[in-house]
């Protein structure tokens, strides 16, 4: 049996944690994760999914704001613990050098990209950001550097050609799952077989911020394309129809021919078309300011687009 501590927070992290709970050789000990946030108009505390599920498995929580400033803290509880092994996911914090060297297999970290490329706190939506053709999933030996450990287990996927941010998160979500089952197996076996990774190509995904949600239709079409799939379904790529906000969940590229109208143009008819530099993009799935997420045939139908509008 081994005896594990599970550190993480985001819907990513629960399915790796709900994986740990069906496993009849590990025994989830504690978990840790972030702190409850305010959410909504009445900034009600919201804790995080992977709270809500420990709590479901009456494993222990802790929530502290920081290992580093609770460190005394945290290391007595992981201590007294004694765990053969952290398993983390999208926990959002760093792990002090105390923390790493703890467990007799050490800290295991799920990464939703194929290291080194992607390294840092947004590997999922940027790779579709930059229009990668594919990523994956490693599982790795976390070190003190940032996503710098030795590589333990490597799976790639490809990215479909209109897949959002929310859909690939899922599919990796699964993945990671099933193979930090895998590499416990390995660990209990003493099968494990570390490689290191090749700093010199290694690449950054920074966190996503609000100012990358603006869409430029000056861009090439895959570009903008790109940027409505990466931000999908949050923060969302937005822009202005009639002075207000159109958030944009889903989109595919209509044409990669210049269109003969400006960057911006409504070009479509039943269909939500916007020309952009060099083609037309299609907005699928879209939000007006105040109103419902709905498919654009719908919106169309309530409320047309005069052909020649331009979004901004």
């Amino acid at each position: 049996m081994t005896d594990i501590v599970f550190m993480g927070s985001p819907d990513f992290a629960s399915a790796a944690l709900e994986k740990l709970y069906s496993m009849d050789n590990v025994n989830v000990r504690a978990v840790f994760t972030q702190p409850d946030k305010p959410r909504g108009r009445g900034h009600k505390l919201v804790p995080t999914p992977v709270k809500t599920l420990a709590l479901t498995h009456e494993t222990p929580v802790y929530q502290p704001q920081s290992l580093k400033k609770d460190n005394e803290e945290a290391l007595a509880v992981l201590r007294e613990i004694d765990p053969d092994m952290i398993v983390v996911a999208a926990y959002g914090k760093i792990l002090p050098k105390e923390v790493l060297e703890l467990p007799k297999f050490g800290c295991i970290n799920i990464h939703g990209s194929l290291l080194p490329k992607y390294r840092g706190a947004a590997p999922i939506q940027r790779a579709i950001f930059d229009g990668e053709k594919q990523t994956g999933i490693t599982v790795m030996q976390m070190a003190e550097g940032l996503d710098t450990g030795d590589m333990l287990l490597k799976r790639a996927v490809d990215i479909g050609e209109n897949e959002t941010s929310a859909e690939l998160f899922d599919r990796l979500a699964a993945l990671g799952a099933e193979m930090i089952a895998e590499v416990i197996g390995l660990a209990e076996r003493g099968e494990l077989s570390p490689e290191k990774q090749d700093d010199s190509q290694a690449t950054y995904a920074a966190m996503i911020t609000k100012d990358m949600c603006p869409i430029d239709f000056t861009q090439a079409v895959f570009r903008v394309h790109k940027q409505i799939c990466a931000l999908s379904d949050a923060p969302c790529a937005v822009c202005e129809l009639d002075g207000k906000r159109l958030k944009v969940y889903r989109s595919e590229i209509v044409s990669d021919e210049k269109p003969n109208a400006v960057p911006g143009e409504f070009v479509g008819g039943k269909t939500f078309d916007v020309a952009c530099s060099d083609g037309v993009i299609r907005f699928t799935e879209i939000q007006a300011e105040g109103g419902k997420r709905m498919d654009d045939r719908a919106y169309l139908n309530g409320k047309p687009v005069k052909a020649g509008t331009v979004l901004k």
